[in-house]
């Protein structure tokens, strides 16, 4: 392992370690709770279909647009953010099979977190929203939620069968799509859900294109990749 490796990896704080717990805590009581409201929803086969389907694609967004921020933006002295996200994102660069070690909890605390934000007004407020965008939110919350896990099993030599089977088939993100991210220059792939989104953003030059308009809004240049 690298110095730079082992300075990212010892990054990884006491603190952060409770954040992560808080995470977990949180997403499972929202997600219990809104599964058990969207388990009373009665609608077609078709509704919940389409619901799964688009929460699989927005959630598979979210990552790459959270992947691309912060291997593009900011450094370790970025406040809040720096210690908080930027640090893993750095880390899984220098050393991407870091993550295979990674925990439960490590790997997926600080995801759930995020998750509670869609999650929770399903489980307290749900009765007041239709029946499509309960099932989306509910839906979209888990795939936030395990992403990283998701992303984990990409990396793995050797995952489980049923995962490999799942990642075949399209619907997990494989090794083999991963791989085009961690080759120089890093410039795409960054969706890490399914994988589903990174066709259409790297076609259309997605992210080169928010970098530019970035940079002539705030003067910021984007940072160099690893």
């Amino acid at each position: 392992m690298s110095d730079r490796a082992t300075t990212l990896a010892e990054g990884y704080t006491r603190s952060h370690r409770v954040y992560e717990w808080m995470g977990l805590a949180l997403a499972g009581l929202c997600l219990v709770g809104a599964t058990m409201r969207v388990l009373a929803i009665e609608a077609t086969a078709l509704v919940w279909l389409g619901a799964l389907a688009l929460a699989m694609a927005f959630a598979d967004l979210v990552s790459g647009l959270a992947h691309w921020a912060f291997d593009t933006w900011g450094g370790l002295d970025t406040p809040v953010l720096g210690k908080l996200a930027i640090r893993t994102f750095r880390h899984h660069h220098v050393d991407p099979k870091a993550i295979t070690r990674h925990d439960f909890v490590e790997t997926n605390g600080h995801n759930a977190m995020l998750s509670v934000v869609l999650a929770a007004p399903v489980a307290h407020v749900g009765h007041a929203l239709p029946s499509f965008a309960s099932l989306f939110l509910t839906f979209a919350a888990f795939f936030v939620a395990f992403t990283s896990q998701l992303h984990k099993w990409a990396h793995m030599e050797h995952p489980p069968r049923v995962v490999r089977w799942f990642q075949r088939a399209g619907l997990a993100l494989s090794p083999e799509a991963h791989a085009v991210h961690h080759e120089s220059p890093h410039e795409g792939a960054y969706c890490v859900t399914t994988g589903w989104m990174n066709v259409l953003l790297d076609r259309t030059c997605f992210f080169r294109c928010a970098e530019r308009v970035i940079s002539a809004v705030t003067g910021a240049r984007p940072r160099a990749s690893e």
